[in-house]
């Protein structure tokens, strides 16, 4: 079944202004974080310029290609030099009172939480720098990834030059520590949150008014250059995982369900892609399993090796759990690529991912942490090339309906150039318009 390619949003008029944003991000370029490459890469394509201000250098073996141009103009600072001690200067010079209530203000309302107030005094000095730079350059709008130290870094940039701010939140960075989301979301022209489960967390813990601020709009990924795989691994049952070796991403629970599975007696060969401070923990894991040959850890690869990987794959496994800080998942993107390409995939009914995966119609679920309902998920998958066809079918159909990075790029996009403006309602689930 040939499925029709999503209609991609319009680029700016010609009688549009220019619109000049800038992205405060965490660590860049990040090898696991491509929904922020390819939303700055889209916003690019839409005629949007596009500066990036990482809070930290991230130095990986591997990098995606597509990095190169953005992190090669990509604004770095230290966390001392003249240029950032000469920012400092001139905003006690030229707004004193400014200046220093909005150091106290972010001093003050960290103070509880100290990632939170060390990580703010740490990057205070590189982000009045970053706001002198962004206000030098003409910067229209700012907006960072992750609703934690970007959107305070966000947050001191609009208090000191009066540039609008938004941020988009996604997982980790939401549910483990709030320290000042309510300064971060009153200021904000409006935030983003990559599911309804999330606005609700929100809602739950700064109220409604605050709340109106964030709206709902998915990661998404680019269904038109993933097209539909015909997997199967040449009769082989091949079993893939995409996420870095954290805990959050549950691959213990997928290593024992392969366990289970090897118990059995089952055919299959199991690969996980991804680097991370877990790896000598899971090897250690399937060499005591006696998996060694059957699961293998492949390290980190580029888009196009992970590409490759789903190519060969029959599923796709995300066996996200929540870690003993109360970590979780959003939507992991990789459950979107893998949708994509048309594999069916295997997941947990946790946190977003059921807005996602619909059980037994778009995926399976399973409850965090169950190694035996994954291996009885896998097992019912194995024994169904038909079952295995229709979910991948229904898979893409879901991300192409709601998914898609086109269509929602090109709508946070707009929502840079009118402030948030309302956003329409989207198949019976109210997204709300920002206050102004």
């Amino acid at each position: 079944m040939t499925l029709p390619s999503p209609p991609s949003p319009e680029r700016a008029s010609p009688g549009d202004p220019p619109l000049k944003v800038a992205y405060i991000v965490s660590r860049f370029p990040k090898v696991t974080e491509t929904f922020v490459l390819y939303e700055l890469l889209e916003l690019e394509r839409l005629g949007v310029a596009v500066e990036v201000f990482p809070l930290l250098r991230q130095r990986e073996a591997v990098q995606h290609a597509e990095a190169a141009g953005l992190v090669s103009r990509a604004h770095y600072e230290p966390f001392l030099s003249w240029e950032i001690l000469g920012a400092i200067g001139h905003y006690l010079w030229r707004r004193p009172g400014v200046f220093l209530r909005t150091v106290a203000t972010v001093l003050a309302r960290t103070i509880a939480s100290p990632n939170f107030f060390f990580g703010a005094l740490a990057t205070l000095p590189k982000t009045t720098r970053f706001a002198r730079v962004m206000e030098q350059s003409g910067v229209d709008h700012v907006h960072s990834h992750f609703a934690n130290h970007p959107a305070l870094a966000a947050f001191v940039v609009h208090r000191l030059t009066g540039i609008p701010y938004s941020f988009t939140a996604h997982g980790s960075d939401l549910h483990v520590d709030q320290t000042a989301l309510d300064l971060k979301l009153g200021d904000a022209a409006f935030a983003v949150t990559v599911s309804a489960y999330n606005r609700q967390f929100v809602l739950d813990r700064v109220g409604r008014d605050l709340g109106r601020k964030m709206v709902v709009l998915h990661c998404g990924v680019d269904a038109g250059l993933l097209a539909p795989s015909e997997g199967g691994g040449n009769g082989e049952f091949r079993i893939l995982c995409v996420a870095a070796l954290r805990e959050v991403k549950g691959h213990r629970h997928l290593i024992e369900a392969c366990r289970l599975l090897a118990q059995r007696g089952m055919p299959f060969r199991c690969e996980l892609v991804g680097d991370g401070p877990l790896a000598g923990a899971l090897r250690k894991q399937v060499r005591d399993a006696g998996l060694e040959g059957r699961v293998v850890l492949r390290g980190a690869l580029p888009r196009h090796g992970v590409v490759e990987c789903m190519r060969r794959a029959s599923v796709v496994v995300q066996p996200s759990a929540p870690d003993r800080e109360g970590r979780r998942e959003g939507i992991p993107v990789a459950l979107m690529e893998a949708m994509s390409v048309g594999l069916p995939v295997v997941t947990s009914r946790l946190s977003g991912i059921p807005e996602l995966v619909e059980d037994g119609a778009s995926g399976l679920l399973t409850e965090p942490g169950d190694a035996r309902g994954i291996a009885e998920a896998l097992e019912k998958l194995a024994a169904s090339p038909e079952l295995r066809a229709r979910l991948g079918r229904r898979g893409r159909e879901r991300v192409l309906a709601d998914f898609d990075l086109r269509r929602s790029v090109g709508e946070l996009a707009r929502m840079f150039r009118q402030r948030g403006a309302p956003l329409p309602e989207e198949k019976g689930v109210p997204v709300p318009s920002p206050s102004t």
